[in-house]
């Protein structure tokens, strides 16, 4: 068993099959979630796990080369907003109906228990050499 890290065995074993340049979203309880991509559903009850508990876990155990999101959280969840900016100082922001676009793309979608709107994120992964 492992002491450290994230502990749920289908998260990490899906982080252990990811590669550079694959899409991972991050996602509160309300998101449409695509077809295609690995789902680890992580969301328990409204609020658990949070959006920022899930964030920081994974960014502890993911190289993130570029991250976007949707520019309707600057209004709609200012605290999300702030964590987002505090994380990925060149996040690119797009509209809402974009984000749910490129998600179709994820290789991985991560759905937390957040209950606020416009908790997501998509991030690239990069590499670390």
């Amino acid at each position: 068993m492992r002491k450290a890290g994230i502990l749920n065995r289908h998260l990490a074993g899906a982080l252990a099959e990811l590669g550079h340049g694959d899409g991972v979203l991050v996602c509160d309880a309300g998101m449409p979630i695509p077809d295609g991509p690995r789902v680890v559903d992580l969301a328990f009850r409204a609020g658990v796990p949070s959006f920022a508990e899930v964030l920081d876990g994974l960014l502890a155990e993911l190289v993130v080369e570029g991250a976007t999101a949707a520019r309707e959280v600057r209004e709609a969840n200012p605290a999300a907003a702030t964590l987002l900016d505090g994380c990925f100082p060149d996040l690119l922001l797009v509209s809402h109906e974009r984000l749910k676009e490129l998600s179709a793309g994820a290789r991985l979608v991560v759905r937390t228990g957040e209950a606020r709107p416009y908790a997501n994120v998509l991030l690239r992964c990069g590499v670390f050499f």
